[in-house]
């Protein structure tokens, strides 16, 4: 894959695919490019996908600075520059949905329409607690916690298959494979936690879907709900069901992708 030097002093390692209207996908905590598994190659039926490891993870450079909600906007500002793709739809994915709503709020006229998937705006106790949980492994530098833990992110009929393990085996390349990696996770779980935007929401000016899954456990969706009543206009879609976990995109990945296809075809930016 290629890197690119940004604005914000690192280096992005980033994936395009298909054409269209750019669509750039920003990851949630831990991961890099192929933990967005199917969805990205679905997505790039209908649009040029840019996806991209956050800083410190995959093959991202760390570069300095403390990593936040809103540096990991800032490197997504500076990779569209970089790109030379002055418009784009973003799409974010719990701690990339929190980036997408300060990108959305700090370079209104980067965002043609901002996509937030497994998002909230300020935590409360139960996810506190959650993301806190979650956190710990990477603390000790315990891998094999931190995968069995991850299991929250499932649903209970994927943790349940006889095939899980076997199925789950493709991602992991997609986790921190070192202990530099694992520290850059601990800043993204200490990110998660302080994110705090339900105040400053309504300024979002880009159309907006939020979307959840009902048997979210990390980013619950009475949380996401809470995101689309403070931004003006935005939609609101529940997924239900068996596979409506945190990773809806690894176990459904189909629905997400006919939901967010149709979000884009209303909004397109030529309009």
């Amino acid at each position: 894959m290629p890197r690119i030097s940004v604005r914000t002093g690192t280096t992005l390692n980033y994936e395009i695919s298909g054409s269209g209207e750019p669509l750039l996908l920003i990851m949630g905590t831990s991961g890099s490019i192929a933990l967005w598994a199917e969805l990205a190659s679905r997505l790039a039926q209908t649009h040029q996908v840019i996806a991209f490891d956050n800083r410190g993870l995959g093959g991202s450079d760390r570069g300095t600075g403390p990593i936040s909600v809103a540096s990991l906007a800032e490197d997504a500002s500076a990779l569209l520059e970089a790109l030379e793709v002055p418009r784009a739809h973003v799409l974010g994915w719990s701690l990339g949905s929190a980036a997408a709503q300060e990108l959305a709020l700090a370079h209104p006229d980067q965002v043609a329409s901002a996509l937030l998937y497994a998002t909230w705006g300020r935590s409360d106790g139960f996810q506190r607690a959650v993301l806190s949980a979650l956190r710990l492994p990477y603390v000790h530098r315990d891998m094999e916690s931190a995968l069995v833990t991850s299991g929250l992110a499932f649903s209970p009929q994927l943790l349940d298959h006889p095939d899980f393990a076997q199925m789950l085996e493709p991602l992991l390349p997609a986790f921190p494979q070192n202990e530099e990696q694992m520290q850059v996770t601990v800043e993204q779980w200490d990110a998660d936690l302080a994110h705090d935007s339900l105040d400053r929401l309504g300024a979002i000016s880009a159309p907006t879907l939020v979307v959840v899954g009902e048997q979210d456990l990390l980013t619950p969706p009475w949380q996401a709900k809470k995101v689309a009543d403070a931004i003006p206009g935005a939609r609101y879609e529940l997924v239900t069901g068996p596979g409506s976990s945190h990773g809806t995109h690894v176990e459904r990945p189909e629905d997400l992708t006919k939901i967010v296809t149709g979000f884009l075809g209303e909004h397109p930016i030529s309009r």
